[in-house]
């Protein structure tokens, strides 16, 4: 069924990514990487501390639109109970990377684009489906900041964050 409706949002300039996002003073992040890297744990952060809400914690939908980009939550959130069936702005992305030091910076080029596309969920068994994600995807990169965040999970990680994006 996921497939079947993926099929057809992707004709709508929308793709799917294995990600958290949050809606932090109506500006969308989306936390990236791997399973059991922190996502979860980073919206958690920013919704203990920022009081953000949550809209999926595990899978999300970015639309391409006239004035930029949505992140939508979807009804699947995976191992995470968070699915808000609702959209936001987006304003950045951000790929987590475990560490006992907190850092952050703005990545670009080739490694900007491996780090994202490791998390795009690619519609293999649509004939164009390949073509139409890659597309998008190429505008979110070129639209969108993407920044890889060293971290540990505490309140420092979040306000260097917000520092970033924000200033």
């Amino acid at each position: 069924m996921l497939q079947i409706f993926y099929a057809q949002i992707l004709q709508k300039n929308i793709i799917q990514l294995h990600s958290s996002l949050i809606s932090h003073q109506n500006h969308g992040i989306m936390f990236l990487g791997p399973s059991g890297i922190g996502k979860t744990t980073q919206a958690e952060l920013w919704q203990k501390y920022r009081s953000s809400l949550i809209i999926n914690g595990d899978i999300v939908f970015v639309q391409e639109t006239d004035s930029g980009f949505l992140g939508w939550g979807t009804p699947w959130h995976g191992s995470s109970p968070y699915c808000e069936n609702t959209s936001v702005p987006l304003k950045a992305m951000v790929v987590l990377k475990q560490s006992d030091q907190n850092s952050i910076r703005e990545l670009t080029g080739f490694e900007k684009v491996t780090e994202v596309s490791n998390s795009v969920f690619y519609p293999q068994w649509l004939e164009n489906g390949m073509e139409l994600c890659l597309e998008t995807l190429d505008h979110l990169l070129t639209s969108i900041p993407v920044y890889e965040l060293r971290c540990r999970p505490d309140e420092d990680a979040v306000r260097l964050t917000e520092q970033t994006i924000f200033s």
